[in-house]
């Protein structure tokens, strides 16, 4: 299974910096994500935040228990002598491949189980580590589970305002069921929550607000040919690659649109009514889930993915990029033709431009989290 996590935060109002930290890391095994909500705000509560999930990401990357991690952080950042608060917050994520998961929370609000159409905490037992309470549980999620972890920012919005009392945790949870019935990407969820709670602080948020979204579903795949092959004798041969993978099929070039049209007995039909500004159109061909212009529309979705927005409009690049940023395995498939009125005279000659900008795309699908593959014809 895979794990698909986001988060998005809001800054107490009047500070530039926010007061909790998240932090996601994966390995082949499992995916671990921090909360962390720094007492205070602005960029004290930043940096205790940081320091707080840094040390655990650390520790737990480097075999550490949760009671090694738990003292460490008890040590470093010790109780504030006034408030007789820790001076930052914690809950801890891991979930296994198999979706066996594991949560700490110290401090921080009870999270939100989204289960088969039903939203309730996570059956926890405390126990004490190093003179702290912390809430402990493991249990399995299954394809189609939702996990949500919030700072308080969460449960008291409007607090004092337009709600007297916070949105409070049972009305957070009514809301999670019913924007879940609607949505399955753990961005969007995240920032629809968190939308919402700048609603209720009229826009001047009294406290950092972060919503972690995590989803666990089936891996998402799309294999992408891009460019014709250097000998045609290969022409069959990645066609026969394209056609026989899983999941999404997406085809980018004119050239490569013909010969796959061609291999596989289709035609090949321009859509003239996608032409959007300086994005040729897109074309259609029977069996591909989306056939592009190739440098063009590859140099405009290369400068969607660098900005790192959410990705709107419907013209070539756009869709492509959506469609990379949808999958979680991506095997790129790209030819070694060379076509001389796309070439670079700044780079080797043994590279063309095609070949930069997929090298280029792959690495940031891969500092996405992506499983890129890429195979040379």
């Amino acid at each position: 299974m895979h794990v698909e996590a986001a988060y998005a935060s809001l800054s107490k109002h009047g500070e530039e910096l926010c007061g909790d930290r998240v932090e996601i890391a994966r390995n082949d095994d499992m995916v671990t994500i921090v909360l962390s909500d720094g007492l205070g705000s602005g960029v004290k509560a930043n940096i205790l935040a940081t320091l707080t999930s840094t040390i655990a990401v650390s520790m737990l990357r480097g075999g550490a228990s949760i009671d090694d991690v738990v003292e460490t952080i008890g040590h470093t950042l010790p109780i504030c002598q006034v408030r007789k608060v820790a001076y930052s917050t914690l809950t801890i994520l891991q979930i296994a491949n198999d979706g066996s998961a594991y949560l700490v929370q110290y401090d921080n609000p009870d999270a939100f189980f989204y289960s088969n159409g039903t939203v309730a905490p996570v059956e926890s037992s405390d126990r004490k580590v190093a003179d702290k309470s912390i809430k402990e549980a493991r249990f399995k999620m299954k394809a189609g589970d939702r996990l949500f972890l919030v700072s308080d920012g969460v449960i008291y919005a409007g607090v004092g305002g337009v709600l007297n009392l916070g949105w409070g945790w049972p009305n957070v949870a009514d809301y999670i069921k019913k924007i879940n019935r609607e949505e399955k990407r753990a961005s969007v969820l995240a920032q629809w929550l968190v939308n919402v709670c700048d609603q209720f602080y009229a826009g001047k948020p009294g406290d950092d607000t972060t919503a972690v979204a995590v989803v666990v579903r089936e891996p998402r795949s799309l294999t992408l040919a891009v460019g014709p092959p250097k000998n045609s004798e290969d022409d069959a041969r990645m066609v026969s690659r394209l056609m026989d993978s899983p999941g999404a099929r997406v085809v980018c070039g004119g050239t490569t649109g013909n010969i796959v049209a061609r291999e596989i007995g289709e035609r090949l039909e321009v859509d003239l009514g996608t032409l959007h500004g300086s994005v040729p159109p897109i074309a259609r061909i029977k069996g591909i889930d989306l056939v592009t212009e190739g440098i063009i529309t590859l140099s405009r979705t290369l400068e969607k993915l660098v900005q790192g927005e959410p990705v709107v409009g419907e013209d070539g690049a756009s869709l492509l990029a959506r469609e990379l940023l949808d999958a979680d395995e991506v095997d790129l498939l790209v030819g070694k033709a060379v076509n001389p009125a796309h070439q670079n005279p700044d780079l080797p000659i043994s590279t063309t431009l095609k070949e930069r900008v997929m090298q280029d795309i792959a690495r940031i699908l891969r500092e996405l989290g992506k499983d890129i593959s890429v195979t040379y014809y």
